[in-house]
């Protein structure tokens, strides 16, 4: 929706070492740093979209190893 993409989503089975639950605790950030977010979500992830639009994606990837 965000992102406007047509593409196809793909569920696969996840590696064995995935974890099953995702949920980032920023409780550290706001003890030690007194911090917490100001980006509701949704604007947030609008703005990570339109910086991605923005790179080459290849530049940010890590070497491929020869075989």
């Amino acid at each position: 929706r965000l992102s406007g993409s047509s593409s196809e989503i793909t569920n696969r089975p996840l590696p064995a070492d995935d974890p099953t639950r995702r949920r980032p605790d920023i409780s550290l950030a706001k003890e030690r740093l007194d911090w917490t977010p100001t980006v509701p979500l949704e604007a947030g992830l609008r703005k990570t979209i339109e910086w991605f639009r923005t790179i080459n994606v290849d530049d940010y990837r890590p070497p491929t190893p020869n075989f």
